[in-house]
């Protein structure tokens, strides 16, 4: 898939906000300006959150309670090792959807059923967009 421009990345964001479920997990790989954050902060606007979507790289886990389903927004780029993660709580967030930057930091096999959306730079300002979709996601990927 391709997306034009950073407007297309977060529209997309918006439209997986639309068909996702509480207790998922969405990954998001890709190199540093690629998008991540944007496509996660559409996500977050399309349920209704109206104030800022910092990325999450300093606190690590920004979770939106509020919203509906709940979700955490994590960026693990700065998680050196794997075993930090579990210091994080994430299991508790079981009725949240998770918005995970940066997965590969928490291992190969970490969250086996995630969506796993991997960005990447093409031509022109736009990115190009790579999908594992797992059985649980089949009927709502490519989102409309």
């Amino acid at each position: 898939m391709i997306l034009p421009d950073e407007k297309a990345t977060a529209r997309l964001g918006a439209q997986l906000a639309l068909v996702a479920r509480a207790g998922e997990v969405i990954s998001l790989t890709g190199p540093l300006g690629v998008g991540k954050t944007a496509l996660a902060r559409g996500f977050i606007a399309a349920l209704g959150h109206r104030g800022e979507v910092p990325s999450p790289s300093f606190a690590i886990v920004q979770p939106y309670e509020e919203l509906e389903p709940p979700v955490w927004h994590v960026d693990l780029y700065r998680v050196e090792d794997a075993s930090e993660i579990q210091e994080l709580g994430l299991d508790s967030a079981a009725d949240a959807v998770l918005l995970i930057e940066w997965p590969e930091r928490a291992g190969a096999g970490a969250w086996p059923d995630a969506l796993r959306l991997s960005l990447d730079f093409g031509q022109d300002g736009a990115r190009s967009l790579t999908a594992r979709v797992p059985p649980a996601w089949e009927g709502r990927w490519p989102p409309q």
